[in-house]
């Protein structure tokens, strides 16, 4: 009997293998090319077993036809073979059932497209990266990269005092303000400073360091604009005076220059409850502003001492700002608050206008020309407000809660 068996490095003649020509021409070697012989039934069904075979068998009858067969896991489980040895291991997705019309019925594996998975994977990294771009942008405050002449813009947001709480607890620290004042005056491309002022006031004692700061950076030959929010009073004036251009809205809250200092006696409600307290103290002063008792009549003299004598710094230090005599800044400062259009009228206020505005006039006094690069030193960032701490938050509580306490009171501009 005259059987095909298959071996490999021999090419069937295109007219012996297909008589009929149905197959192209071109159809070159393929996966187990053919070849005749003459063999026994015995040499066949030793080429077809269960170990060398990987998964398709052909029978061959006498009349020379071939009949391909292929293995799937339910046919081989007799065989005890897993899916994974019929496959050689290799893990596809997807086994297709289509045969290669000239591989001579070997199987067709095709992969699923993973195209759009790689897609969205580089999507997710590129919008990550994009993200902690934006973060570390923000981080510097816009000062990434910048180049030419700058104006700076500083922040001056909330109850004014010493301390270093961070910025946006509705508290603005003499240290902050200062640190971005003297970082922007040591860039040599900053040529103007725009302080963005909106807050009551606060501390006496970070007003006259905020003050001084501007003082002494105006006298460097860095022009400082002051740009009035809300409301810029009190203290917040104080730290006003010695820029060189004071802009304000109509209906800005500004003036009430003048020096508080406030005492709670709370010794009623301790006769109440039946509180009696005793202080031990080394002088006649020392339990001043106690809230277990009232002031005493030296007490109160004393305290309107304190206070005539840091309003007086405050008003000349106004009058000297503003070249102005201390008798006409006595006749304004007597607490009162003016809008912004009254404070222009009365000297304290130079011109109107929005921080814009203020920018703009900046630049002028700094001599930039074009548009100046704008450059924010503290305004909150996407980063401060993500990644602010919660013991940061705990901290600024602890010292509020201490600072407005205070067993001696709080002289207020």
């Amino acid at each position: 009997m005259s059987t095909l068996i298959l071996h490999t490095g021999w090419k069937l003649p295109m007219s012996e293998k297909d008589p009929d020509n149905n197959n192209p021409p071109d159809a070159g070697y393929h996966t187990y090319p053919y070849s005749y012989g003459n063999t026994t039934e015995e040499d066949v069904n030793g080429l077809i077993s269960s170990e060398s075979d990987a998964g398709n068998a052909s029978e061959y009858s006498g009349t020379g036809e071939v009949t391909q067969t292929h293995a799937r896991n339910e046919q081989n489980n007799n065989s005890g073979r897993s899916d994974e040895r019929i496959y050689g291991g290799r893990d596809y997705e997807e086994r297709a059932s289509l045969e290669d019309p000239h591989a001579g019925g070997t199987p067709v594996f095709r992969r699923k497209s993973r195209r759009w998975q790689y897609i969205a994977i580089v999507g997710v990294l590129l919008l990550v990266i994009g993200s902690s771009f934006a973060l570390i942008y923000q981080s510097f405050n816009g000062e990434l990269y910048s180049s030419g002449d700058k104006v700076a813009v500083i922040y001056v947001q909330g109850t004014l005092l010493t301390s270093s709480v961070p910025g946006g607890f509705g508290y603005a620290t003499s240290e902050d303000i200062n640190a971005n004042i003297m970082k922007a005056t040591n860039d040599k491309a900053v040529k103007a400073i725009v302080l963005r002022i909106n807050s009551p006031g606060g501390s006496s004692t970070a007003g006259e360091e905020i003050y001084s700061e501007v003082k002494r950076t105006s006298e460097s030959g860095v022009p400082v604009v002051v740009s009035m929010g809300d409301v810029a009073a009190s203290a917040a004036y104080h730290i006003s005076a010695p820029a060189d251009l004071i802009v304000a809205n109509p209906s800005t809250m500004t003036g009430s220059i003048g020096t508080i200092w406030t005492f709670q006696n709370t010794s009623a409600y301790y006769e109440k409850e039946g509180i009696d307290v005793y202080v031990a103290k080394s002088g006649e002063f020392k339990d001043m502003g106690g809230s277990w008792r009232g002031l005493s009549d030296d007490e109160k003299e004393y305290a309107n001492e304190v206070v005539m004598e840091v309003y007086g710094n405050f008003i000349k230090d106004v009058a000297d700002s503003r070249q102005m005599s201390l008798e006409d800044v006595k006749d304004l400062a007597d607490g009162r608050i003016y809008t912004g259009q009254k404070a222009k009228e009365l000297g304290l206020v130079d011109e109107l206008g929005n921080l814009y505005y203020a920018i703009n006039r900046a630049a002028e006094l700094g001599g930039i020309q074009g548009e100046p690069v704008v450059v924010y030193m503290n305004r909150p960032t996407l980063s401060s407000l993500l990644f602010g701490s919660e013991s940061d938050a705990s901290a600024v509580e602890q010292f509020l809660h201490h600072y407005e306490e205070s067993p001696y009171g709080r002289i207020i501009n």
